[in-house]
């Protein structure tokens, strides 16, 4: 598979000529830059760009690949990326299970959702708060999924496509090379027959890493609005593992909110993990 050459030429069709100075003669074939144009903006020839471009020269030079990232206008997450993918691959990373501690960890925060998930953004573990929180977060489902494809999870994510955008290029980045993991495959394939917006937004190659911390506005049907602060940590020798913690300011509405669903009874998440499994299954 060609990575990098479907990444230059995804990035390349998204910018405008006049954006980086050239005169738009509007008989273009192609959307975006022509491959000579962004080759002299790179300073490289239009011959190496484009065997670059087809897959016929994979392992160019950082200077190059720092040349054509400035040439595309990358910021420094699409600059890694890009050089990522001209990085030899590495071998392919193996599933890991949660480690016990982590789920104690979990089990003890009574009073604070939070959850673990995996590289491609399944949830793993989480406690029971997380779960009552919303069933997104129970082990056994897909976070991108259920933002996606359940009318559920987009009530309760207002303004959920402009995060979907975030969740794709947070999934771009931790997968780097490694496209053709069989869970990834899988993955995408489901989104791109049942998604137009996940179809566009993976075509693009947006890669951008998850947010370490901010605010997310939640809608619950049964507590009503929350504004949340959450923070994300990397678990210690489990690649590709997020420890995501919800917390609300101390005293304010969405504190009450918490702490009164922490009171109301919940499915528990063990037991909500098989139905998520066989509706990802349909």
């Amino acid at each position: 598979m060609n990575l990098i050459g479907e990444y230059l030429r995804a990035r390349r069709e998204l910018i405008r000529p006049e954006d980086v100075g050239l005169r738009d003669n509007c008989h273009r074939r192609v959307p975006g830059l022509r491959r000579d144009e962004l080759a002299m903006l790179a300073g490289i020839s239009t011959e190496y760009y484009t065997r670059l471009e087809q897959g016929r020269d994979r392992r160019p030079s950082p200077q190059v690949l720092a040349a054509i990232a400035r040439a595309l206008g990358l910021d420094e997450d699409a600059t890694a990326h890009l050089h990522a993918l001209g990085a030899p691959q590495a071998p392919r990373r193996r599933p890991e299970g949660v480690r016990p501690g982590v789920r104690s960890l979990l089990a003890a925060w009574h009073g604070t959702p939070a959850y673990v998930q995996g590289p491609f953004q399944d949830v793993l573990a989480a406690n029971r708060l997380a779960v009552s929180l919303s069933p997104i977060f129970a082990p056994g489902g897909n976070i991108l999924r259920s933002v996606l494809l359940d009318p559920a999870a987009q009530e309760f994510l207002p303004g959920w496509p402009e995060r979907v955008g975030s969740l794709v290029a947070a999934l771009r980045v931790m997968v780097g090379p490694d496209v053709d993991d069989p869970r990834l495959t899988e993955l995408v394939g489901e989104l791109s027959v049942k998604s137009d917006l996940f179809r566009r937004l993976w075509s693009r190659h947006d890669a951008k890493p998850h947010p370490g911390g901010g605010v997310h506005h939640l809608r619950h049907p049964m507590v009503g609005d929350l504004e949340l602060q959450y923070e994300k940590f990397a678990v210690t020798g489990a690649a590709g593992q997020l420890l995501v913690v919800y917390h609300a300011r101390p005293g304010s509405p969405s504190a009450d909110a918490l702490a009164l669903l922490g009171s109301l009874p919940a499915e528990p998440a063990d037991r909500a993990a098989p139905r998520r499994q066989a509706d990802s299954a349909r």
